[in-house]
């Protein structure tokens, strides 16, 4: 349990999850009030990363549903094994044939076969998915729910319910309810707008590219080899591409990947020649990275 703001900064810290004070008042919030946490804003800001930490610091398993167009109730819940059901009741003709050897009126031989039912009927062909994985844990589990716009508007009311209450509705077995409330983080990159109903559940988290100093900390906790000079260099490149016109501007991640690959290079400083080789580390379409070129063109180093 976290014991405040600074706690759960500090903690995640020790995650290596560099946890701004808003970030640190929603998580502690979140955990206090047992309320779901949404976390929108840009791809690759850290809002999956910000899940992994959160569970980590707490000694928490991290359950991951991802999700996608398409993905339904039954993907996300649990899927019953009929064929293995099928085969127990093969296996065990013999012992039904035993137990139905008196009975006289089909009635009867409902009845009995009625009281045999949990063997039929029961977990052993429940094969959970990440939602009923969450509910049924014999611990208290963070749930991520991964890119929550992804998924289709019916997928969303679906889940509106089962985070109400936290328990679901299985037809073999009946109500399934939560053995310990997980900590749910759900996440968005905003590529459609998600329902209000969605959004008073939860606390609203906005998370955005860091500001360059916040990133430079990021780099040196990351990418501990790279030369001082060099990452203020990165992060400064990286600033000046995010505010360009760009299909795709680079991640978070991406930076991290492009201070590995100045490591592994042995730069000693961006000149042309290396931003020139190593740009399509942190830009994925060639008229992006065209166009960085060009506007970039010009001077023996760069990000100063």
């Amino acid at each position: 349990m976290f014991r405040g703001i600074a706690d759960v900064c500090h903690r995640l810290g020790q995650e290596q999850y560099i946890a701004s004070e808003e970030i640190g008042a929603v998580v502690y919030l979140a955990q206090s009030l047992c309320k779901p946490v949404l976390a929108e804003g840009p791809a690759g800001v850290g809002k999956t990363e910000l899940a992994k930490a959160w569970a980590q610091a707490t000694g928490r398993p991290l359950v991951r549903l991802q999700c996608y167009e398409g993905l339904d109730e039954s993907k996300a819940l649990y899927e019953w094994e009929y064929a293995k059901q099928m085969l127990y009741t093969q296996l065990l003709r013999d012992t039904l044939r035993h137990i139905l050897d008196d009975v006289n009126t089909l009635s009867e031989a409902a009845d009995r076969l009625a009281q045999e039912e949990n063997v039929f009927f029961s977990e052993n062909f429940l094969l959970p998915r990440p939602l009923l994985t969450a509910l049924m844990s014999d611990e208290p589990v963070l749930l991520l729910i991964d890119e929550i716009d992804r998924a289709d508007v019916e997928f969303e009311a679906f889940l509106l319910e089962a985070l109400s209450d936290f328990q679901v509705s299985v037809p073999e077995l009946g109500t399934i309810h939560a053995k310990h409330q997980p900590m749910v983080l759900l996440t968005s990159n905003n590529t459609r707008e998600l329902s209000e109903a969605l959004k008073r559940r939860c606390l609203y988290l906005y998370v955005d590219y860091p500001s360059h100093d916040a990133e430079l900390n990021i780099v040196r906790l990351k990418a501990p080899d790279l030369k001082p000079e060099l990452a203020q260099q990165a992060v400064a490149v990286v600033h000046q591409l995010r505010n360009m016109d760009l299909r795709k501007v680079p991640s978070i991640s991406e930076t991290l990947d492009w201070a590995r690959a100045l490591v592994t290079l042995n730069a000693d400083s961006i000149d042309e020649k290396t931003l020139t080789n190593t740009l399509t580390v942190l830009l994925k379409y060639e008229a992006d990275v065209t166009k960085a070129k060009r506007m970039m063109g010009g001077g023996s180093r760069y990000g100063q």
